[in-house]
């Protein structure tokens, strides 16, 4: 029996027995050595050729990821480890490092209840580390951490036995700062890391090898020996006497923990329904035999196969033919057609998979990222993926033929389905269609898999910055009239305070709550008690509060004006870009007796302009999205770094030197931040190291809005002056 298929038989053995199975993410900075580290963790369980392992990049099966070196999917392995004569399951998502791709990390961390954090010797943490960190945590994964390129430290910095131990032990410190700082309960709860308990291991991924303190007493490697071998450029040797794969997957199974353990402390994190019912008793004890409850956090498309799902199964088990429901769809079921896992790129099929498991399924078809799908009529979701960054940047695409049409917005629609850090729509006025992502690079990306995995060539505009609305000031009671004025609507209008916008945010209120928890939340966040129990809706990070009393018949109409609001904030009135940070009360309605006459038609226009003329009373203004940038320079570089910040309307807030080096810390608007990397290359001769990540929106300065506005409204074909309150509030 060839290796592969003897693998696939003990992993559908193990699948039914959770305590044998660890589910972990393989997270870092970019270039930090995720994927190289996967290979060789592949080649230990007998999946690739040990020969191939850190060359063949398995885990980065597309070919633009081989073609520029990083990691843009994540994709999932399944794979055996005999740890202590016992064979456990360990399936593994490797996850990208690069900020365009965040996105990945979030949803890999919602299917995973361990971490394996990966920093670099030399570079140590880095921001994108702390994003990671933070995301694990903030979904109660367990992290662990392997320092890896150790070697470079000995060979290239020429570090002596006593300082390489120091420099190692500043980047568990500083981690486990990090730890602390984002979740102390957990931090104190034994999630500190420690080498002498076993919880970090350090080594190489490149050649293959690690160490760590308990592994240590099996092998005999100590960190001398480490040293020795490094210096004698030896890295055979230890790889065979202290193999990477054992040394990582034995820290993984000893110290991750299995989904029983897991999902006791991860539900209540991520599902607010009721845990005495039968699915919340499920979850909680991964009861194979409890009702279905699937949380989709990936799509794909096989050629063959159509749309494959993948996700995390807390309870219940999936068999080929089985009807489900995915929450928040039309209730019709949805028939599996083909159930199995993913090996890298390669999916195998299985007779059926328990909870616990990290299955890929097709015929979910009304499935998206995100979805909860269960064979109950009713469940209540799982808390929706919060996403630590927003799409900053767009591109206008369009078929280069005009044949290619039907097709392009059909390969669209895929597009935004595996990938939900997009977000695609239609310029009505031009009939372009528009995407928006995480930066340039993933627009390049994206657009570049749009010709080529899918043939359709297209043709793609300059990038454009993302904007976003919100107001400055308070307004009171801006009235709505209905076009046959028999209903009026009266609104207050104000920014939202900072504090409930972050637990927006954060994930921690949303409307899936029970209505008493998200109520106490809000009181702790200081909103008045009445608000905090009438909330009736939170779209984006704008909250809907009804402050009325006794009006008939609002509650058969509340659905309308809620569609009226959604309307109003997905364009608001200065430059028809998404409207956030706005708290909307409704404090009076009138309506027609009469339900004929307060119909949609009605209700939706009304409701619409007295926000959008409201937000104009309220001082409207535009936000731009921020970008935190960190530039590590040789210190004679040190000027034209900050400089490069200065430069484009930054602000630089910190600077640190370390040895011959110096970090610089600041931040910018993506707006100026075009060409950045070509600049900062020549300012610098090409010795910076720097990185970018999402720091939020922040006002644009008060002396350019009219310019910006005005751009905006002309690139998008509306009408050149800027509009005033009474374009949509008629007096």
């Amino acid at each position: 029996m060839s290796r592969g298929k003897k693998t696939v038989e003990r992993v559908t053995e193990l699948m039914n027995d959770p305590k044998h199975i660890r589910n972990i993410g393989v997270v870092a900075h970019i270039d930090h050595g995720k994927t190289t580290l996967s290979d060789n963790l592949l080649a230990g369980a007998g999946i690739i050729s040990e020969e191939l392992a850190g060359k063949q990049l398995f885990m980065d099966s597309d070919e633009e990821e081989q073609a520029r070196g990083i990691t843009i999917d994540a994709s999932n392995v399944s794979m055996v480890h005999d740890y202590e004569g016992q064979d456990f399951l360990i399936n593994m998502i490797d996850t990208p490092g690069h900020v365009d791709f965040g996105g990945d990390v979030t949803r890999a961390m919602r299917a995973v209840d361990g971490a394996l954090v990966l920093v670099d010797a030399v570079e140590g943490t880095m921001p994108q580390t702390e994003t990671v960190l933070r995301q694990a945590l903030k979904e109660q994964v367990r992290p662990v951490l392997f320092i890896n390129k150790v070697d470079r430290l000995i060979n290239e910095l020429k570090v002596d036995e006593m300082e390489m131990q120091i420099r190692l032990g500043k980047v568990i410190d500083k981690v486990n700062k990090l730890i602390k700082g984002m979740n102390e309960q957990a931090y104190n709860n034994g999630w500190k890391l420690d080498a002498s308990l076993g919880t970090v291991a350090f080594g190489s991924a490149l050649y293959n090898w690690a160490v760590s303190v308990p592994f240590m007493k099996k092998s005999e490697v100590s960190f001398k020996d480490v040293y020795q071998k490094c210096r004698d450029g030896d890295m055979k040797y230890l790889a065979k006497k202290s193999p990477l794969c054992d040394v990582v997957l034995d820290m993984v199974v000893h110290h991750l923990p299995n989904p029983l353990d897991a999902q006791k402390r991860r539900i209540a994190v991520i599902w607010h329904g009721d845990k005495e019912s039968p699915e919340g008793k499920a979850m909680l004890s991964c009861d194979p035999n409890g009702p279905v409850a699937l949380m989709v956090t990936d799509i794909s498309f096989d050629p063959h196969a159509g749309e494959v799902a993948t996700g995390r199964l807390f309870s219940g088990r999936l068999k080929r033919g089985d009807g489900l429901y995915v929450m928040g769809t039309a209730k019709k079921e949805n028939r599996l057609q083909q159930v199995g896992i993913f090996m890298g790129p390669k999916r195998v099929e299985v007779e059926e998979i328990v909870a616990g498991n990290i299955p890929a399924v097709t015929g979910l078809k009304d499935a998206i990222v995100g979805s909860t799908v269960t064979n109950l009529m009713e469940m209540t979701p799982f808390e929706s993926l919060k996403h630590y960054s927003e799409p900053v940047m767009t591109v206008a695409v369009e078929a280069k033929n005009m044949k290619d049409l039907p097709k392009l917005v059909e390969v669209l629609r895929q597009v935004a389905k595996e990938d939900p850090t997009l977000v695609i729509s239609i310029n009505e006025e031009t009939g372009e269609h528009l995407i928006s992502g995480m930066g340039e690079l993933h627009l390049e990306i994206i657009t570049g898999r749009i010709k080529r995995d899918k043939g359709v060539e297209i043709v793609t505009s300059e990038p454009i910055v993302v904007y976003r609305e919100t107001v400055t000031s308070k307004v009171e009671s801006v009235e709505g009239k209905s076009p046959n004025r028999h209903n009026r609507f009266y609104f207050d209008l104000e920014p939202l305070p900072d504090a409930i916008v972050n637990l927006i945010k954060s994930g921690e209120i949303s409307m899936n709550q029970q209505m008493l928890e998200r109520r106490d939340i809000l009181m702790k966040a200081g909103m008045d008690k009445d608000e905090a129990k009438n909330v009736k809706d939170i779209k984006g990070t704008n909250m809907l509060i009804d402050t009325t009393k006794g009006i008939q018949y609002l509650n058969e109409t509340m659905e309308l004006i809620i569609e009226g609001i959604h309307e109003a904030l997905a364009g608001g009135p200065l430059a028809d870009e998404p409207v956030q940070n706005l708290k909307i009360r409704l404090v009076d309605v009138k309506l027609h007796e009469d339900a004929i006459h307060r119909g949609p038609a009605q209700v939706i226009p009304a409701v619409r302009s007295a926000i959008k003329g409201g937000m104009l009373i309220a001082g409207d203004s535009l936000l731009e999205p921020v970008q935190k940038i960190q530039i590590t320079v040789p210190m004679d570089h040190m000027g034209n770094a900050t400089s490069q910040i200065q430069g484009r309307r930054g602000q630089v807030f910190d600077m640190a030197s370390e040895g011959d080096t110096i970090t610089v810390v600041g931040k910018a608007p993506v707006a100026e931040l075009f060409g950045f990397s070509g600049d900062i290359r020549s300012a610098t001769e090409g010795r910076a190291i720097w990185n970018t990540e999402f720091a939020g929106f922040e006002l644009v300065p008060n002396n350019m809005v009219k310019e910006v506005v005005l751009s905006i409204r002309k690139r998008k074909g509306l009408k050149e002056q800027l509009p005033s309150p009474s374009d949509y509030i008629s007096a």
